[in-house]
């Protein structure tokens, strides 16, 4: 059995883990560019009757703490 499924994590969290790790061990020039990675960007639209009712243009950015892989 690997190590992160005897650690109770699935595939999806320890990939999440070992890349916010590998991120911040990078050098300080690379680390910028490779924290905008960790941002996630979210579209909203609300829904009434099975149809979209609003669409919102405005996108959420996201950003992770890094105390989440603590």
């Amino acid at each position: 059995m690997s190590a992160w499924r005897q650690a109770g994590l699935n595939y999806i969290n320890y990939s999440n883990v070992a890349a916010k790790i590998l991120r911040r061990s990078l050098k300080p020039e690379f680390r910028t560019e490779a924290l905008r990675r960790d941002e996630s960007h979210v579209r909203i639209t609300p829904w009434a009757n099975g149809k979209p009712a609003q669409r919102l243009n405005a996108i959420y950015i996201i950003h992770r703490s890094s105390a989440d892989c603590t």
